[in-house]
């Protein structure tokens, strides 16, 4: 099995996400067709951790938006279909909050698909999220 490294890095590349996107089937529901909004979540993101297999391979990806105090929203969390189950969606996660800081809740709105992995993390429901959608 590949060894997997993790680290925080902030300067991802546009490509490389959208490839791990397309992997992870997470781009069904991210813009890949739009390079110049995918580069700005990137840009925009305050922690943005990345796991990486023996070859540097991106197989995994965590973006998040965080007050680094109180708050922290997980927007994107997602790993290439060949590598899950191994652990690297919960490290991810727990890199991400130890980067972000232990004090702040850690928040996400999972993909349809990912309803049943986050209980089995240890994540708890919360039955009280509300949306604007997107307007463009």
């Amino acid at each position: 099995m590949d060894e997997i490294t993790y680290q925080l890095e902030p300067t991802l590349t546009s490509a490389e996400f959208i490839d791990v996107l397309t992997r992870s089937t997470l781009s069904e529901r991210r813009p890949v067709d739009r390079p110049d909004l995918i580069e700005r979540m990137l840009a925009n993101a305050n922690v943005i951790v990345t796991a990486r297999n023996q070859e540097g391979l991106l197989v995994g990806v965590s973006r998040a938006m965080t007050d680094f105090g109180y708050a922290t929203y997980l927007s994107d969390l997602a790993v290439d279909e060949a590598f899950q189950r191994r652990g690297i969606g919960r490290e991810l996660i727990k890199r991400t909050h130890v980067a972000a800081g232990l004090e702040t809740a850690l928040i996400l709105l999972a993909a349809p698909n990912a309803r049943t992995y986050y209980p089995h993390i240890g994540m708890t429901p919360h039955d009280s999220c509300w949306i604007i959608p997107r307007q463009a």
